[in-house]
């Protein structure tokens, strides 16, 4: 038997998170000695209860030594981020004020037919319904004040950016704007043919994703905490998360799902891309590995009315996840959806050839289908303001015809309203039975 002494890292059990271990292991092969004084981004979790005077202690200590600091504030309890050298993590791991230290990964950004397609224009039409004064939340690369979007009425009603700190609405990347389309483009420049699900709804742009696409953990964090504080500001009651990060351990410890399931908990509707690495098993990507939020896979329309020919789009993740649970919550179109371009925006350079008509541009992913599938949310608040998270995913799923040989269907905005008018009707008798 060897007798070798393991890394530091490996003995030190539930303090660092996989992903930590992984980045130390990784610096380690880079430099054995341990010499290199390069930081690594972490998020650090203080112990409950913990007295002040203690944390003040760890905070202290890391800041004695150069390339270490802590103490940026991410909203939530408990939690903060910073930089920690190597040599700091192992010296603080054991440290009384700790609970855990994760690894500050990087996350990723993971409408034409779509929109009749599900049943949404018939709702529009008959019903009325637009998802009018509902606020959705893009947490994204930004929102590019499109004539879809501005033009008949300004529905941009707040921006906030957590990467460039600018003041007015803008998108470098392009994402965040085709997902705002997806969800609320009222198809202004084209007639009325490239249409949203909630084309009167409010949209509040939160900007957490570089001009690559991509940003940290502790950002999108931020962006979560910034719509909780502001919920009642904006009215936001929906979410949308087209982003994500491969999933390392369970919903409990991941902090990005936790703090989207904090989020579930205020009373905001939170949907969140599946992940693009389908069709192999236990691909869902965080935060869509948590249990309470909407899960979102994507479908394949082929261009046709019909839902008959559709199927699970090859590339969209699937379940179970790694805590063993059943995942997607829901499926919508994601494929060739014909939504907002961002002008100047790396998508349009990158994606010249899937520009359409000047304006607009298409995209596949499930980043398209979880948008399609915050709109309907709208509309289905705007009919019932009072149904809460946990009432609007059980109507998603109750009024989603089963397809696919999937546990969960694809999404039927028609049903999907009436159920939750209908729910709005049984809550009033109740009220006036007591």
């Amino acid at each position: 038997m060897s007798s070798r002494k393991r890394v530091w890292y490996d003995e030190a059990g539930r303090k660092l998170d996989p992903g930590l271990v992984e980045e130390l292991r990784y610096k380690r092969k880079k430099d054995p000695y341990e010499t290199d004084d390069e930081n690594i981004p972490v998020i650090v979790y203080f112990a409950k209860s913990m007295e002040r005077s203690k944390v003040d202690d760890l905070i202290k200590t890391c800041h004695q030594e150069a390339n270490n600091k802590i103490g940026n504030d991410l909203g939530m309890d408990n939690t903060v981020c910073g930089h920690l050298t190597p040599k700091m993590i192992r010296k603080i791991k054991d440290h009384e004020a700790i609970d855990r230290i994760f690894y500050d990964r990087q996350v990723t950004a993971l409408l034409d037919i779509a929109t009749e397609q599900i049943g949404a224009i018939n709702v529009q039409e008959q019903s009325g319904f637009t998802g009018k004064d509902v606020g959705i939340a893009i947490i994204d690369t930004g929102i590019f004040p499109h004539d879809d979007l501005t033009k008949q009425a300004n529905r941009i009603v707040a921006f906030k950016d957590f990467i460039n700190d600018n003041k007015e609405a803008y998108d470098d990347n392009g994402h965040g704007t085709h997902c705002a389309g997806d969800a609320a483009g009222d198809g202004y420049q084209s007639d009325g043919k490239y249409t949203g699900p909630a084309p009167g709804a409010s949209l509040i742009g939160v900007k957490v994703l570089d001009q690559n696409g991509s940003g940290r953990l502790s950002t999108i964090i931020k962006g979560i905490s910034w719509c909780i504080q502001h919920k009642e500001d904006y009215n936001i009651r929906v979410i949308s998360l087209s982003l994500g990060a491969e999933a390392y351990e369970s919903y409990r410890d991941d902090p990005l799902a936790q703090a989207a399931q904090e989020a579930w908990h205020q009373g905001i509707v939170v949907c969140a891309a599946a992940g693009n690495d389908g069709p192999k098993p236990m691909t869902i990507s965080t935060p869509a590995i948590d249990p309470f939020i909407i899960t979102v896979g994507s479908a394949v329309d082929q261009n046709t009315e019909s839902r008959s020919d559709d199927e699970i789009a090859d590339y969209s993740s699937r379940g179970p996840t790694i805590d063993s649970l059943i995942k997607p919550d829901i499926y919508a179109p994601g494929t060739d959806i014909i939504s907002l371009l961002a002008p100047d925006s790396e998508l349009e350079k990158q994606v010249p050839e899937q520009i359409i008509d000047d304006y607009y541009l298409q995209l596949s992913g499930t980043s398209m289908a979880t948008p399609i599938c915050a709109g309907v949310v709208a509309l289905m608040l705007e009919a019932n303001p009072a149904l809460s998270p946990n009432d609007v995913k059980s109507i998603l799923q109750t009024t989603a015809p089963p397809m696919f040989d999937d546990h969960w269907g694809y999404i039927e905005a028609k049903n999907a309203v009436a159920m939750a008018q209908n729910y709005a009707h049984n809550q009033l008798e109740v009220s006036e039975a007591k």
